[in-house]
């Protein structure tokens, strides 16, 4: 789309960033973006100006969303944990430790079926299958190099995950009410159903505190089968010089969550750094949902999106009866 036209700021000698020409739509970008940090705006409701914003006006600084959104989610995580303890955190991490082993190989497999069944490229289904397993554009940006995957397979399987990320946000804590779930079960299903952490943390605060807990530490220990995952992926496609990217940040998490158990001064800023967190984690929404262009969307084609959303609603149900029964 064509640029507006640009609104210049006055020059001042040796401050070239203020010498440079703001366009009004970088000017509404960023106007949106330091909105997102307010209390009045909710996870949801961030992702979606992000999606209108994409299919409106673009988003002026594309080529670092990517770095952007990783870094604050990782930061956002790890000041999640400032407002947890070690106690709860074990409980919830014990139980859904079963349901994720279950669930992630229930997931590649139902995948690979669906890869061979819509007949579509090899590793494309694998990305798509492993992104739905584990978390979402995380796996798929660790085991793409592993397999070699081309600049296309990789935008395919991004693209089919955070179009259905986008989807859970709004649909999960609808679902949950709807179904009468407890904190911990609604925090369990989401952590195993919804691909991304963002959308896993973003629809549990919006469900209550005891879910967010919840979620947030069963969705980090489900990311660390990133590395047995990466290396099997090694195996299978016969490359064994390839680097796998360790998620070092899951690390920094648990020390926030054993200094806020253990450390009496810490926990007198919990609160401040637990909000700085959420209104970061609600930034990231926004910024994902600003790269969901028209574009990216038209890319990923009809089935491959039909594999992820058939895979998608197979673990979100059967995770869902599951709790339930259990429950």
């Amino acid at each position: 789309m064509d640029q507006a036209p640009a609104i210049r700021t006055p020059k001042k000698p040796g401050r070239s960033l203020l010498n440079r020409s703001f366009t009004t739509r970088e000017i509404i970008f960023l106007a949106a973006a330091a909105f997102c940090l307010s209390p009045l705006i909710s996870p949801p409701v961030a992702l979606l100006m992000g999606l209108i914003a994409a299919q409106l006006i673009g988003h002026p600084y594309l080529h670092l969303n990517h770095k952007a959104t990783h870094f604050l989610l990782q930061v956002s995580v790890v000041g999640l944990g400032f407002g947890m303890n070690v106690t709860s955190a074990l409980k919830a991490g014990k139980e859904g430790i079963g349901f994720a082993l279950i669930s992630i190989i229930g997931t590649i497999t139902a995948g690979f079926l669906l890869g061979k069944l819509l007949k579509i490229e090899q590793k494309t289904a694998y990305l798509i299958a492993a992104g739905t397993a584990i978390c979402g554009g995380s796996a798929i940006a660790a085991i793409a190099p592993v397999i070699k995957a081309e600049e296309k397979q990789i935008s395919v399987a991004l693209g089919t995950v955070f179009i259905l990320n986008s989807i859970a946000l709004f649909l999960f804590p609808f679902i949950g009410h709807l179904f009468h779930l407890s904190q911990t079960a609604f925090g369990l299903w989401s952590a195993i159903a919804i691909h991304d952490t963002s959308s896993v943390v973003g629809a549990a605060s919006r469900y209550g505190a005891h879910a967010l807990e919840t979620a947030t530490t069963v969705k980090l220990t489900r990311t660390l089968w990133i590395i047995p995952f990466a290396l099997l992926s090694a195996f299978i496609y016969r490359n064994k010089n390839s680097k796998i990217k360790i998620p070092y940040f899951i690390g920094w998490f648990i020390v926030a969550i054993v200094l806020n158990t253990y450390i009496p001064f810490v926990r007198l800023y919990a609160h401040s750094l637990t909000g700085i967190a959420k209104a970061g984690l609600t930034l990231t929404l926004f910024l994902i949902g600003s790269g969901l262009s028209g574009n990216l969307l038209r890319s990923v084609g009809i089935r491959p999106f039909i594999q992820g959303m058939v895979l998608w609603i197979i673990i979100s149900a059967a995770t869902l009866w599951a709790v339930i029964w259990l429950g």
